[in-house]
């Protein structure tokens, strides 16, 4: 396969998310909403967490980091897609696309095992509830969550300087936003070193969250068929309701993106996938936290009554 010319690339060139004139203007409308609820929802639920003493234990703490890392993700990628629809140019300068890329590969990687922690946490306070203060210290939370931002930190600078000390061609089109791969597809350089170390740490931070999360859940679901009291059950499993749900969604949708064989893939479904889990996924997830979780709701209607109070 012949290569294209060399050239000392300072800028790519941005598909976007459709090339009809027509679709941009009511795309940009429903993408800003998106964007704003996401922004509103994470945002409040940080403050929310942080603010209420209610709410002041590792269940979440742990919630409070997730709408961090959601929040970072998606306006790593939300902010300047939306400016993409209102440009004439949808450009991006080459250091923007490299900071573009470390940043959505830290808050997604962390993501990732910040579920995994929530369903340990979910475990504890189900098969050990005499133990969980003493378990889910102030001291094993901070670190479970430490840990993964650090460990996210060091694989996105790997990768993100990997991909950005070699060569580009002079094709420099890629998607909507700054991803490993479109990148890795540009490079007139060998690519087997870092398609290698994607491949094991997207392999490793996949499998390996997931499995902790499945692991966790089995032990769950072995103590609730344990329990006698039908009403133990319910509550138990309603404990895990959010969790499961968000879980579901979102590794569901990394399965589709990068698990299915490359013959599968199309460039539209692979472009609306990663549409739903960089933004759609963001908004959603505060969404139904709120609206399952019975602590959140009380919060949230004390929160208004404070307010419409103020300006009654």
């Amino acid at each position: 396969m012949e290569k294209h010319n060399i050239t000392v690339v300072k800028e790519f060139i941005l598909m976007g998310i459709t090339d009809r004139p027509e679709l941009q203007a009511p795309l940009f409308v429903l993408f800003l909403i998106i964007y704003l609820l996401l922004l509103v929802g994470n945002l409040g639920m940080i403050i929310l967490t942080k603010m209420d003493s209610r709410l002041h234990t590792p269940m979440y703490f742990f919630l409070r980091h997730l709408a961090i890392t959601d929040l970072g993700y998606s306006t790593a990628v939300g902010p300047k897609m939306l400016v993409n629809f209102v440009m004439d140019q949808n450009i991006i300068s080459y250091y923007f696309c490299a900071t573009q890329l470390s940043f959505f590969l830290v808050f997604i990687i962390s993501e990732l095992f910040i579920l995994s922690a929530m369903s340990c946490d979910r475990y504890v306070a189900i098969c050990n509830p005499l133990l969980y203060t003493v378990i889910m210290s102030q001291g094993i939370c901070c670190m479970l969550v430490a840990v993964p931002y650090l460990y996210s930190v060091l694989i996105s600078l790997l990768i993100t300087t990997k991909i950005f000390t070699l060569t580009f061609c002079d094709n420099k089109v890629i998607s909507h936003y700054c991803d490993s791969f479109p990148l890795i597809s540009l490079l007139c350089s060998n690519t087997h070193e870092i398609e290698l170390i994607i491949l094991i740490s997207a392999g490793f931070n996949l499998v390996s969250s997931l499995l902790i999360i499945l692991f966790s859940y089995l032990l769950i679901l072995i103590a609730i068929f344990r329990m006698k009291s039908t009403e133990g059950r319910q509550k138990a499993l309603s404990t895990c309701g959010s969790h499961l749900t968000v879980v579901t969604v979102f590794y569901g949708t990394l399965i589709f993106m990068y698990v299915q064989p490359k013959s599968s893939h199309s460039f539209e479904t692979d472009k609306m996938a990663s549409i739903f889990y960089t933004l759609v996924i963001p908004m959603l997830n505060p969404l139904i936290y709120s609206l399952r979780n019975k602590d959140v709701k009380i919060s949230l209607q004390g929160v208004w009554k404070n307010i419409c109070n103020i300006f009654s």
